[in-house]
């Protein structure tokens, strides 16, 4: 009797510690991790090691102080001459960027702008490739560039230019984001009046076609319009 009495207030007591523990490592965690403790979430991630700048931003972005946003741009054409997007008005044109020293995803990019020179070969529309590398990308460099590509020398583009300026055009101008070497698998179909039709993501079957469909249309018309 007496040795079920000593088990059943050991177990009791061994539940009160514990009960107190649990609550005294709840308050500590409440005031965040203590001295070399590594905090994880749910999914296994280092709290401490998660990079803000992948963090949701709940912060609107503006233009630097007294510059208004981007809505056309220059940059420096493989000739060594500066176009303008004032330049591009009258007929559609698909935007791009790239970098020549990619060597996968751009190169994949150049030959579906390839596939659409062919197909509307000395027709009414231009392609408008920008880098995002223009230190290395020179007007020298994106001649040898556009060369592996036949790139025609007036209807493809490419263009090079400051790169906190390329940020801008991206951004501001065709709603893209784009860094040094880094941009999105997307085409920007601009009508001739200046205004985006349309964003693309070229590696899909159906809307390459239905971009080749919209150049035609936009072709179609412009000829209408001009007979």
């Amino acid at each position: 009797m007496r040795t079920t009495i000593h088990i059943i207030l050991i177990l009791l007591i061994g539940i009160v510690l514990g009960l107190g523990m649990r609550q005294i490592r709840n308050s500590d965690h409440a005031n965040g991790p203590g001295p070399g403790e590594e905090v994880f979430t749910d999914a296994g991630v280092d709290v401490d090691a998660v990079d803000p700048s992948n963090v949701e931003n709940t912060t609107p972005s503006h233009p630097p102080e007294d510059e208004a946003w981007l809505s056309k741009f220059e940059l420096t054409e493989r000739s060594g001459e500066t176009v303008a997007s004032e330049d591009l008005k009258g007929q559609p044109y698909v935007v791009s960027f790239f970098f020549s020293t990619c060597p996968s995803i751009c190169v994949t990019q150049n030959q579906k702008l390839k596939e659409l020179q062919d197909e509307f070969e000395g027709q009414g529309v231009r392609f408008v490739a920008i880098s995002v590398d223009p230190e290395t990308d020179t007007p020298e460099i994106l001649r040898e560039y556009a060369a592996r590509f036949g790139a025609d020398r007036d209807q493809w583009l490419f263009m090079t230019g400051d790169l906190s300026y390329i940020r801008r055009v991206g951004a501001e101008v065709f709603r893209m984001p784009v860094d040094k070497q880094f941009h999105t698998e997307r085409f920007v179909l601009v009508d001739p009046e200046g205004e985006i039709e349309g964003f693309y993501n070229w590696p899909e079957k159906a809307q390459f076609q239905k971009l080749k469909e919209k150049i035609q249309e936009m072709i179609s018309s412009s000829e209408k319009k001009a007979s």
